[in-house]
């Protein structure tokens, strides 16, 4: 079995503590559904609070990192306070081994220090993104997405972007269909379009029934077999198409061809998962027009074809269905 191990230490965040928790230590097995082996790690001696205030007991301590597969570092304390050495040396000594660690909002400054950013694209929430680029001007700060997967290090963007970044995890050990029913569970979107650029300004687009955005989108998912333009899509929103483009972009943080490639892709992943459709037939009905196109899609987002993809994640039946 997957472990993780969920670092704490003082003054931890306790939704970004959270997350990872209930994420990966929720038992779905009434579900169908694959568990891991969770871990709460303290980093540091005792006795720990969180940031509201009341005291946590971790059962493991610093050294149990070393037999987790996957390590996450919830939100940093402090951004201008450097972290316990022995919680850096082990963090170090789990990605020479090969662990996968991930960050969650200014949890990111810990792996910073540790040097496992080097190099690397980053992300952290949009408040700390120029301190974390100043400080450490040999990391590639994005500060526009919501999570960044590097391989072995993946960073997240502000609090509610961990759970994007646990479930995009669960994905890729398990799926979309698996990380669709941790979603569903969590009664949470198992993906969200756009970057975190969106929330800066516009926290939660409209989605009424009333909104003509929304029902243009839901058009589209509709019509996705379809070679849909922007043209097509702000003739059925009433708005011109740069007018249209611009409301989308606003309101979601990504163009209206970006947004429908992502849905285009899901849709694919899904039913190279749960059916026994041809691949040109996938790419037909998912709108991509021919096996060739769908290749290259798939390859530049995922990194894989998408008869790899199928060997690798063709899902059981499951009982939520």
């Amino acid at each position: 079995m997957h472990t993780v191990a969920v670092v704490v230490y003082d003054r931890v965040a306790v939704f970004e503590m959270g997350v990872p928790c209930e994420v990966f230590g929720i038992d779905r097995s009434a579900m169908g559904l694959p568990n891991y082996r969770t871990l709460v790690c303290a980093a540091e001696p005792g006795p720990l609070t969180t940031a509201m205030g009341y005291g946590i007991e971790p059962q493991y301590g610093i050294r149990s990192l070393a037999r987790a597969d996957t390590i996450v570092v919830p939100s940093w304390r402090d951004v201008g306070e450097t972290p316990p050495e022995p919680l850096l040396r082990a963090l170090r000594s789990a990605h020479r081994r090969g662990a996968r660690i991930a960050s969650l909002c200014a949890g990111a400054f810990v792996l910073a220090h540790a040097g496992l950013l080097d190099g690397r694209r980053a992300t952290t929430h949009w408040m700390f993104a120029d301190a974390l680029a100043s400080r450490f001007p040999q990391v590639d700060v994005d500060p526009t997405v919501l999570y960044i997967d590097e391989g072995s290090i993946l960073t997240s963007a502000g609090t509610a972007s961990g759970i994007d970044l646990c479930l995009h995890m669960v994905r890729k050990d398990h799926g979309a269909e698996v990380a669709n029913a941790f979603a569903r569970r969590m009664v949470v979107p198992p993906h969200r379009d756009g970057g975190q650029a969106q929330f800066v300004q516009t926290p939660m687009p409209t989605l009424s029934n009333g909104n003509h955005l929304a029902a243009t989108m839901e058009w589209a998912l509709e019509h996705m077999d379809e070679s849909l333009t922007v043209e097509q899509l702000a003739a059925h929103a009433h708005r011109s198409s740069r007018t249209f483009a611009r409301h989308f972009r606003a309101e979601t943080g990504t163009t209206p061809l970006q947004w429908l490639l992502a849905q285009r892709i899901l849709a694919a992943q899904r039913m190279l998962e749960t059916t026994d459709e041809p691949v040109s037939a996938v790419a037909i009905d998912c709108g991509f027009g021919s096996s060739a196109s769908l290749r290259v899609h798939f390859g530049r987002v995922l990194g894989t074809s998408p008869a790899s993809y199928r060997r690798t994640f063709r899902a059981q039946a499951l009982p939520f269905h």
